[in-house]
C-alpha cells in the first residue's frame, strides 16, 4: 500500500487557532498476474420474506447463480436465507459441488416476516466459522424494513462492526424502494463495506456480478488508519461519515475495510490547532496504516507524519489554501449535502432537502472556475440539480438514490464505474 498526505495549508501563523485539512491518498498495489490468489470466502444473507415474491426473488436468484458460475471450487461459498426466522441454505465451505449449490439457490421460496438481525447474526457466524487469513466477505439483501428481532439501526450496525473485528467485511445491497436506506448504509458502515441500491432484478444482478468481481481482485483486507494527534492539536474531525472511533489515548482510528488491486481512495480530516508557541518546523500529528496483504498473508503497517511550519502571523496573511485540498473539502460537502437532504425526505421534509441540494450546487458551479480538475465537481453539481428536480414527484427514490451515491463516493471512490 502506498500513502500520501497533503496539507490544505503547509505554514500556520505563530500562537494563533488555527484549522488544518490533511488529504490522505491511499492506493493499493497492483493485482498479482500469476493467476494464483488465495480462496475467496463470500457469505450472502438473503431475505426471502413475503414481500421478496416474484420479480425480486427470482431476480436474486438468477444473480446467486452467476455468481456461483463465476466463483473457483476452492472458493468458501455459503448462502443463509431470512424471513422470520433465519435458514442456512449452503453451509459456508468450498464451492466443491456446484450443482448442489444451484439446487439450493433454485429451491428457495418467499416466506413471511423480515428479521434481519436473525440472518445476519446466522450469517456472521457462517462467514467466521470459515474465514481464512485472508478474510471473508458478507454480501446482505433485503428489500424491506426490518420489523422482528433487532430493529435498531445502531443495534445492526454493531454485529456488522464485531464481524470486522473477525475479518468479515459486510456489504448491504437495498432492494426495490421499500427498503429502509438509512438501517442499511448503517451496517455497511459497521461492515466498512458498500451500501448498495438497486431498483430492478438486473440492476441487483449487476451490482452482485461487480461484488464478486472486487472481491476477488481483493489485494488488501482489514485496512486502518490511526490518526494521533500531538500536542497541541485539541481535536481531529473527519469527514465523509466513515465508521470511526476515538481510542483511550486521544487518536481516531478509521475502518477502511478492503482495497482491490489498483485501487485508489481519499480520506480528508481537520486538525484543531489552538496555537503553536515555537517558530519552525513541528509535527501536529502522525497517520498510521495498517492492513493485511492477501498475496504475501503478512501485515503491512506505514507511518506518515504531518508537519507544518509555523511562521510569524504577517508571513502566514498571504498563504495560499492548496487547491487539491480544498476541492476535495467541496467534494465532501457534496457528499453530506446528499446525506442531509436524504434525512430531510425520510422525515418529510421535502423543501429542506430542496434547499440543501441548490444551495451546495450553487457552491459548486461558483468553485469550478478554480478547481484543478473541474469535471468531477461539475458531474456532482449536475447531480445535484437532478435529484432537486425529482425530489417532490418521487421523494422516496430520490432519497434511496441519494444516499447510495454518497456512501460510494466516499467508500469506493476508485472502483470502476462507481
Amino acid at each position: 500500500m502506498h500513502i500520501d498526505a497533503h496539507l490544505g495549508f503547509s505554514v500556520v501563523p505563530l500562537e494563533t487557532e488555527d484549522e488544518i485539512d490533511v488529504l490522505v491518498e491511499l492506493t493499493a498495489p497492483p493485482p498479482d498476474d500469476r493467476g494464483d490468489r488465495p480462496p475467496a470466502t463470500l457469505e450472502v444473507v438473503l431475505d426471502r420474506s413475503g414481500s421478496m415474491s416474484g420479480p425480486p426473488l427470482a431476480g436474486a436468484q438468477r444473480a446467486l447463480l452467476g455468481l456461483v458460475d463465476r466463483l473457483d471450487p476452492a472458493d468458501n461459498f455459503g448462502l443463509v436465507s431470512f424471513d422470520d426466522t433465519a435458514r442456512v441454505e449452503i453451509p459456508a465451505g468450498p464451492l466443491a459441488d456446484k450443482a448442489a449449490a444451484r439446487r439450493a439457490i433454485a429451491a428457495l421460496n418467499p416466506g413471511g416476516s423480515t428479521d434481519l438481525s436473525s440472518g445476519l447474526l446466522r450469517g456472521v457466524q457462517e462467514a467466521r466459522r470459515v474465514v481464512g487469513e485472508s478474510g471473508a466477505t458478507l454480501l446482505l439483501i433485503s428489500d424491506g424494513h426490518a420489523n422482528l428481532g433487532i430493529v435498531d439501526d445502531t443495534a445492526l450496525a454493531g454485529i456488522a462492526s464485531d464481524a470486522l473485528r473477525h475479518r468479515v467485511s459486510t456489504t448491504a445491497l437495498g432492494y426495490g424502494l421499500g427498503y429502509d436506506e438509512r438501517l442499511m448504509a448503517a451496517v455497511a458502515d459497521g461492515g466498512a463495506g458498500s451500501a448498495l441500491h438497486a431498483e430492478d432484478p438486473d440492476t441487483a444482478g449487476r451490482l452482485i456480478a461487480t461484488e464478486v468481481e472486487h472481491l476477488l481482485a481483493k489485494v488488501v483486507q482489514a485496512a486502518s488508519l490511526t490518526i494521533v494527534p500531538r500536542p497541541p492539536v485539541t481535536s481531529v474531525s473527519l469527514y465523509g461519515g466513515l465508521p470511526a472511533s476515538a481510542l483511550p489515548d486521544g487518536s481516531v482510528l478509521v475502518e477502511l475495510g478492503d482495497f482491490y488491486g489498483g485501487e485508489c481512495r481519499k480520506l480528508l480530516l481537520s486538525l484543531a490547532v489552538p496555537g503553536i508557541a515555537t517558530l519552525g518546523l513541528a509535527t501536529i500529528a502522525d497517520i498510521r496504516l495498517t492492513c493485511f496483504a492477501t498475496q504475501t498473508l503478512t501485515t503491512y503497517t506505514a507511518d506518515v507524519p504531518v508537519t507544518v511550519n509555523v511562521v510569524p502571523g504577517d508571513e502566514a496573511a498571504g498563504r495560499v489554501p492548496d487547491p487539491v485540498v480544498r476541492a476535495e473539502r467541496l467534494f465532501q460537502d457534496v457528499q453530506d449535502a446528499k446525506r442531509r437532504a436524504s434525512d430531510a425526505l425520510i422525515e418529510g421534509d421535502v423543501e429542506r432537502a430542496i434547499e440543501l441540494l441548490d444551495s451546495t450546487a450553487s457552491t459548486v458551479k461558483d468553485a469550478l472556475s478554480w478547481v484543478p480538475d473541474p469535471d468531477e465537481l461539475a458531474q456532482e453539481a449536475q447531480e445535484l440539480d437532478i435529484y432537486k428536480s425529482r425530489v417532490r414527484r418521487d421523494a422516496n427514490r430520490t432519497s434511496k438514490t441519494m444516499r447510495s451515491s454518497s456512501h460510494l463516493r466516499n467508500r469506493k471512490r476508485g472502483r470502476p464505474g462507481e
